[in-house]
């Protein structure tokens, strides 16, 4: 998946990336999937460790068909940044920070997933600035400290989606009882 949002990114020309970096595979950093990945499953893995250690099972909508809507508008926030033209970033920024709410609301409404979907922008977007800086990769139109001024809105809505699905496997599938 964060190999196709971040093709979406380049589509738009929202993210550049140096040129010997692009020649790999689909057009995108070779780092950016393995990156990805290891960082939804460390935040999958986090939010049911810690719903269990604040001892606030979460029970919201806890069934498949609500995580795959949940993935499907995070597709769509995330979609939105590199396609809707506002006339400013600060319109766009608050659009989608409106979104990003609205999807932690609908899918989530937990103290615990709001408190880390903010921690995870945070920390996400510190990265991401490092990163930048470094000149690992640019974005076109930075306006807020080397980066996007939505970007943390995109990490906050993917940290909430993510922990959706890590609660959702966490739960597992109920055993039946033996008949012997």
């Amino acid at each position: 998946m964060a190999l196709v949002l971040n093709l979406l990114q380049i589509q738009r020309n929202v993210t550049l990336f140096p040129d010997e970096v692009i020649s790999t595979l689909f057009s995108s950093a070779w780092w950016v999937p393995p990156c990805c990945g290891t960082a939804a499953a460390v935040v999958g893995l986090l939010y049911p460790c810690i719903d269990s250690h604040l001892g606030e099972p979460h029970k919201f909508k806890r069934e498949w068909a609500s995580v795959m809507r949940c993935i499907a508008v995070f597709v769509g926030i995330n979609h939105a940044s590199a396609k809707l033209d506002f006339a400013n970033n600060i319109q766009l920024s608050l659009t989608l920070a409106a979104l990003s709410l609205g999807l932690w609301w609908t899918f989530d409404r937990s103290r615990s997933g709001l408190g880390l979907g903010i921690t995870i922008a945070f920390v996400a977007t510190l990265i991401t600035q490092f990163l930048v800086y470094n000149g690992v990769y640019q974005y076109t139109s930075p306006d807020f400290l080397y980066i996007r001024s939505w970007l943390p809105c995109i990490f906050f809505s993917g940290g909430v989606t993510v922990g959706n699905i890590g609660r959702q496997l966490a739960m597992g599938i109920p055993e039946k009882p033996h008949n012997d």
